[in-house]
């Protein structure tokens, strides 16, 4: 029982520090492949994964309705997101700042949440996403390679932003009940075919094959793609989208901790501070949202 309460309350820590490495594994990969086809390629391969895991654990297959929600959920979650942040950093957009935008979901998240959603947000939980804002601010407040980066990475920064927003918010309002392994090869299907459709049509999909790529693209399929993804379901599921998505204000500070320890990125005091007051923001958004009465949890539970 212990160890399955300390499971439960490694998770979310465990999610950020996993999600984080997605974009320097991008890091990694993008001098040798093209965006899109990187994307393509990944896909392929999580399809070529997911599929017997689906099929082999007898997981139930979603209904047509289902099937089109998980359609929908893997191009915003997958594919918006995703394509925009790796859009972004191979357009010159650093790891660590391709994490800050959309490490702005929790404010419109809760802005979503709460008008279209019928999700309270106390007043408490609204001084923490405010908190943890000014800490993201804080830990990537000095980046000279801004200036370097194209206006198309910084459009396809804000919409990885809005991508991974509307998708957390579908995902949580219609695939509450779609088994996690056969709704995921839905959505890796669709976005499979949406990155090979843009590969072709913008890029000239030439692959430089390295350790560095082969590295790279292993770790975001098996990691990324599979593993961290399903822990991210997981916790949707289990928890408010305030808080959930309070956990992203977690991903800047620690992307650029592993850009400081494998690329020498600046990672000064400010930067330091910046962190402990994300965390400090994530843990009074949490705090915040335990307050509510257990009826209100239970409706909320019905209603997904």
């Amino acid at each position: 029982m212990r160890l399955n309460s300390l499971a439960i309350a490694a998770a979310p820590l465990l999610f950020v520090l996993l999600w984080s490495t997605g974009f320097i594994g991008a890091r990694f990969g993008l001098p040798y492949i093209e965006p899109m086809t990187f994307l393509a390629v990944r896909m392929t391969l999580v399809v070529i994964v997911m599929l017997p895991i689906a099929y082999l654990s007898g997981a139930r297959w979603p209904d047509a309705a289902q099937s089109g929600h998980s359609l929908a959920i893997g191009i915003l979650v997958h594919g918006i997101y995703l394509g925009g942040v790796f859009t972004a950093i191979s357009q010159g957009v650093p790891a660590g700042i391709s994490a800050l935008i959309p490490g702005l979901q929790p404010i419109l998240t809760s802005t979503i949440a709460n008008r279209f959603m019928g999700e309270k947000v106390t007043p408490l939980q609204w001084l923490g996403l405010v908190l943890g804002l000014g800490g993201v601010a804080l830990v990537l407040h000095d980046r000279q390679m801004i200036a370097e980066a194209s206006v198309l990475g910084w459009a396809a920064s804000v919409v990885s932003l809005l991508g991974i927003t509307v998708g957390t918010l579908y995902q949580k309002r219609h695939g509450a009940n779609i088994d996690w392994r056969t709704g995921n090869v839905l959505q890796y299907f669709a976005v499979t075919v949406f990155f090979w459709i843009l590969s072709f049509a913008f890029e000239h999909r030439v692959i430089h094959w390295t350790g560095e790529l082969v590295f790279a693209i292993s770790w975001l399929v098996l990691v990324l793609s599979i593993a961290t993804v399903a822990l991210m379901y997981w916790l949707i599921r289990r928890s408010p989208a305030t808080g959930f998505a309070s956990l992203f204000y977690l991903v800047p500070a620690t992307t650029a901790l592993f850009a400081f320890l494998l690329f020498g990125e600046k990672l000064d005091v400010l930067s330091v501070v910046g962190m402990v007051i994300c965390a400090a923001g994530v843990l009074i958004v949490n705090r915040g949202g335990r307050r509510k009465p257990a009826a209100d949890n239970v409706a909320a539970a019905l209603n997904d």
